[in-house]
């Protein structure tokens, strides 16, 4: 799993079967320093993500096999949306 920031959608009028009635999330991930990465992930997205907003992204495929069958091409899904990240540090941690 990763954090990433939905950065746009993507349409996509012919797909695999199984990905019926989805939507598509252009996704980059967010670093441990607060950047984004430089290449966009294309993620599965039904909880309604809106641009610019956090997402958890899950790589294992589990969550997308579970909802759209064991066919399915999917492997990034959204698992959740964010509603803050807070980071301690390893010193703020030792020194508490």
């Amino acid at each position: 799993m990763f954090l990433a920031r939905n950065e746009g959608t993507v349409v996509a009028t012919v797909k695999h079967a199984t990905l019926a009635g989805c939507r598509f999330l252009i996704a980059r991930r967010v670093e441990a320093d607060g950047s984004l990465a430089e290449e966009p992930n294309i993620v599965v997205d039904w909880h309604g993500a809106g641009v610019g907003s956090t997402v958890i992204v899950s790589t294992d495929g589990d969550i997308a096999r579970e909802r759209f069958g064991n066919t399915t091409p999917a492997r990034m899904v959204v698992a959740g949306l964010v509603d803050a990240v807070q980071i301690s540090t390893f010193r703020e941690m030792v020194n508490a």
